[in-house]
């Protein structure tokens, strides 16, 4: 039985991809900070991914993975030009520092022939909507960082895969951050895009965790197809 370890399984997405890997039989943790809105079967470990010190402690308490799903991410709308930094920094640490951080704590847990580490990327990681900002930045990190990666494993003969999933826009908890201020443009876009949902993520990284040995799928690109950028 494999293990997989999803960061942000409390939520949308990531909630999603674990209860589908325990339908595949799977061991799954769920970390994160709200472990209550687990789901049902999910082995819960408490940790805020903005803050180093307690990811390593996190990290700390396990003995072994098979599978490691970065899911968790915020999104803010925080422009170049005139937004907080203070979110630049939260999304900078949450969707790029953490997620590079727990690939690399999860490496020495995989199995000698190596483990998967799948990486919620997205659309805006290919791409800079009109209202990118930020985000976007962070979403183009995600995809270096997972390149920069499997190139560093290749070199070490190291077996473990690496993949991407890039989704457009997705129904979840965090468009209602990204949308905040701006709640009548998430209502017309709600009317207007019949938007992918958490499950239909869930069903594509299962695809990439369970394909053959050999085979690595390194990003899916997904839009609802009412999408048009």
């Amino acid at each position: 039985m494999k293990t997989a370890l999803v960061t942000g399984a409390s939520s949308g997405i990531g909630k999603a991809i674990a209860s589908a890997l325990i339908d595949q039989g799977m061991t799954v943790i769920g970390l994160c900070r709200s472990v209550a809105q687990l789901p049902d079967g999910v082995t819960p470990l408490s940790c805020d991914l903005r803050e180093e010190s307690a990811i390593r402690s996190a990290f700390e308490e396990l003995e072994a993975l098979d599978i490691l799903v970065n899911s968790a991410g915020l999104a803010y709308l925080a422009r170049i030009c005139d937004g907080d930094p203070s979110d630049w920094e939260e999304m900078w640490r949450v969707n790029v520092h953490a997620l590079g951080l727990c690939s690399q704590l999860a490496l020495p847990l995989f199995p000698e022939s190596g483990g998967h580490i799948l990486n919620l990327s997205s659309m805006s990681g290919h791409r800079v909507p009109p209202t990118g900002g930020f985000y976007a930045s962070t979403k183009f990190a995600v995809r270096a960082v997972s390149e920069a990666l499997r190139a560093e494993l290749k070199s070490l003969g190291n077996k473990t895969r690496i993949s991407c999933l890039s989704p457009g826009f997705v129904d979840t908890p965090l468009l209602e951050k990204y949308f905040a201020g701006r709640e009548d443009q998430l209502a017309e876009t709600r009317a207007n895009i019949d938007m992918l949902t958490p499950e239909a993520i869930a069903e594509a990284a299962v695809h990439i965790l369970t394909s053959p040995p050999g085979v690595e799928i390194n990003d899916i690109l997904m839009r609802s197809a009412d999408q048009a950028m």
